[in-house]
Formats: structure tokens, C-alpha cells, sequence
């Protein structure tokens, strides 16, 4: 049976916390480090320039594996990289192509990845119980997953099992990165793309009031 917490035990525990400045911090505060967040939207707004910008500011605060199940190094990978500007941060970021019992043994090696992102959560090919043993073995990172859309939900039951259990759930839509978990800043939400931003929620708002 796990010691039961009094208010005091709770307070004197000392919580790491992913310091973000600028707009991430008014979108997401400052989460805390390590668990489980979840990223879902669809095609053609924005989602992997959003995840892959993430990516790049997580390096300040460990090494970030990208496990690319979807899109691999293929070029259009390549460019997405390129234009985050990724070459700048060095070794902190690597990019991968494994399945999930395969980055399962990277992950318990020594000076292993501190953060990693899979992509996607429908190429990984895994069921609850094999995402909840999963995190349950790598409770000491960070892991993302990014997932497709069906509709405003993640593609599918286990999917859409996993966003709720995440402590960061991140919707992605018309190039904002819109916080809907327990962490959100000011604002609530990240924009990925300005102008193509302000053009598809202009044209929704006006489509609204029609």
C-alpha cells in the first residue's frame, strides 16, 4: 500500500518544471517535467511544425528522440527540420525510425533520450495495455505522441484512451497549438504560423457570424 500525503508532505515536494518563456508559456505554463502528453489534429494545420518546434525548445531541458513511424527521413521530414531550424541544437535531437518495443530498449539503456516523441500514435500498432505498460516502464520521461484526428477526437478508441490520461492534451487546428489539459497559459493557446493563423480563424469567425 503507497504512504498516504499530507498537506505538508505535498508542499515540501519539489516539482521540476519545463520553464517556458514567451508564447509556449502563455499557452501551456510551465507543465510539469516528465509523464505523458498528447498532441491530435488534422492534416494541414500545422501539427508537425508545432511538435517539431516544441521539440527544439525541449532540448534546453534534455535530449529529445523523435520517433518518426509516419513520415521516416523522408524529404519532407528533412525540410520540416530545416525550417525549425534544427541543426542548431547538435546531438540534443535524433531522429528515429523504431517500433515501439524497439525504442522500449532504447529507452532503459544508459544516458538514454530524456523526452521522445512518437509519431504517430495509429503507426505505432499498439493497444492499451501495451501504451499503458509502456509508460508505466518510462515513468522518468517525458513521451509525446502525436496522433491523426477523427473529426475533434484522436483516430480511434486506444487513442482516444491515451489523450485522456495525459497530463498535456494539445488539440492543433487552423495553426494554433490549443491547450485543452490540466496545464494552460494566459492565453491558451501557441501559434505555429501567424499569417496562415489569422486567415483561417478570420474566415471562421465570419463564417460563425453568418
Amino acid at each position: 500500500m503507497k504512504k498516504a500525503l499530507s498537506m505538508v508532505d505535498l508542499m515540501r515536494k519539489n516539482r521540476e518544471v519545463y520553464a517556458f518563456e514567451g508564447a509556449l508559456h502563455e499557452a501551456f505554463g510551465q507543465p510539469e517535467q516528465n509523464g505523458v502528453w498528447f498532441i491530435w489534429g488534422r492534416s494541414g494545420n500545422g501539427k508537425t511544425s508545432f511538435v517539431l518546434q516544441l521539440c527544439k525548445e525541449l532540448t534546453r531541458y534534455g535530449k529529445v528522440a523523435y520517433d518518426s513511424l509516419e513520415e521516416g527521413d523522408s524529404l519532407t521530414m528533412q525540410n520540416a527540420l530545416m525550417r525549425v531550424g534544427m541543426g542548431d541544437v547538435g546531438r540534443r535531437f535524433i531522429l528515429l525510425n523504431e517500433s515501439l518495443k524497439e525504442l522500449d530498449t532504447r529507452l532503459k539503456r544508459r544516458r538514454s533520450p530524456d523526452i521522445v516523441v512518437v509519431d504517430s500514435f495509429q503507426y505505432a500498432h499498439i493497444d492499451l495495455k501495451q501504451y499503458e505498460e509502456f509508460i508505466d516502464q518510462h515513468k522518468n520521461k517525458l513521451i509525446i505522441f502525436v496522433s491523426q484526428a477523427d473529426g475533434l477526437k484522436p483516430w480511434g478508441r486506444t487513442a482516444q484512451s491515451a489523450m485522456y490520461s495525459a497530463s498535456l492534451k494539445i488539440w492543433v487546428e487552423g495553426y494554433r497549438a490549443i491547450s485543452k489539459g490540466r496545464y494552460r497559459g494566459n492565453l491558451g493557446y501557441y501559434t505555429i504560423w501567424a499569417e496562415k493563423a489569422e486567415e483561417y480563424w478570420s474566415a471562421k469567425n465570419n463564417k460563425n457570424k453568418e
